[in-house]
């Protein structure tokens, strides 16, 4: 006959009872720090995108916006080869312009960490790069018309110095001028991440390298590079965003002869027709939002920052 042992039971059952969760007050108070900026991210992201996402299925007229749920305005969207043109157009910038302001800003954040020597110094070069963004973007913008116009200072001076006979014309109001500006307006954006990043690089590990028998090259490529991948994620990001959601640049540095979609969906909105403007916004932050998450995918920003 078994003998049962009441205490020995509950002792057992208790046991197995999975413990009960603990909230401790730091994680409320924590909760509470963020709920602002989550009421804020909702009131004035969340919701206006839950807008254009719905107006995006509305149908309309010349004259008003139906209430309805068609796919006409995506389907028109895709079937369009303008647009698609305008898509490639808008990627290839984003492409070339991310490209050239990786270079500089990889190169000139390198000279100023690790060739500048003195914090003052290092710090005075560092502002002289931000005094041009002190003025508007139509100011900086409209200075280079001058300068880069059929008879502006840049052809004076080739003409005078006799490398070239004639003005060249693909300077400005082409794709060129559109890169340049981009790349005068952008390149701080790349500048700034990647020098906070290399700022915190041991400056022992380039030595013990160096000692190691390693070249400036292989210094650069194996130390420096994968310590800097942060900064090169936040910059590429910046970059990549400002250039896809830009159309004042394309406007004025092309001369029309260029377009990009966030100047279509101005039209498009100029013209009163809400519905394929808001599926192009869609489509737009769909992509803006996959090119991101490519680039976090890469570079694990959170745990680099963390790190």
């Amino acid at each position: 006959m078994a003998i049962v042992n009441p205490a020995a039971d509950a002792f057992a059952a208790s046991d197995r009872a999975e413990p009960e969760a603990v909230e401790y007050p730091g994680e409320r108070a924590s909760w509470l720090q963020v709920a602002p900026l989550v009421v804020v991210l909702l009131l004035f992201f969340g919701l206006p995108m839950l807008v254009v996402l719905a107006v995006s299925f509305f149908d309309f007229s010349r004259t008003e916006i139906i209430p309805a749920f068609i796919f006409d305005n995506y389907i028109d969207l895709f079937r369009s080869e303008v647009t698609l043109r305008l898509y490639a157009s808008s990627l290839k910038f984003a492409a070339i312009v991310w490209a050239v302001t990786l270079v500089l800003g990889f190169n000139i954040a390198y000279f100023l960490v690790f060739h500048v020597r003195g914090l003052l110094f290092q710090i005075g070069l560092f502002l002289l790069c931000t005094v041009p963004f002190l003025t508007s973007n139509i100011i900086r913008m409209i200075s280079w018309i001058p300068f880069l116009g059929r008879n502006g200072i840049f052809n004076q001076a080739l003409q005078g110095a006799g490398i070239t006979s004639q003005p060249l014309e693909f300077l400005l109001f082409s794709d060129f001028a559109v890169i340049v500006a981009y790349v005068h307006l952008f390149t701080l954006f790349m500048v700034v991440p990647i020098f906070n990043s290399m700022a915190r690089i041991d400056k022992s590990l380039l030595e013990a390298a160096r000692d190691a028998g390693a070249g400036r090259f292989r210094v650069v490529a194996e130390v420096v590079w994968p310590l800097s991948r942060t900064g090169i994620a936040l910059g590429s990001i910046f970059v990549v965003t400002l250039v896809m959601g830009d159309s004042f640049v394309v406007r004025t540095m092309s001369g029309g002869q260029s377009a990009s979609v966030v100047s279509a969906l101005q039209n498009e909105v100029a013209a009163l027709q809400y519905p394929p403007a808001a599926a192009s916004a869609v489509i737009m932050v769909i992509i803006v939002t996959l090119m991101v998450a490519g680039i976090l995918r890469v570079v694990d920003v959170r745990k680099e920052l963390a790190g």
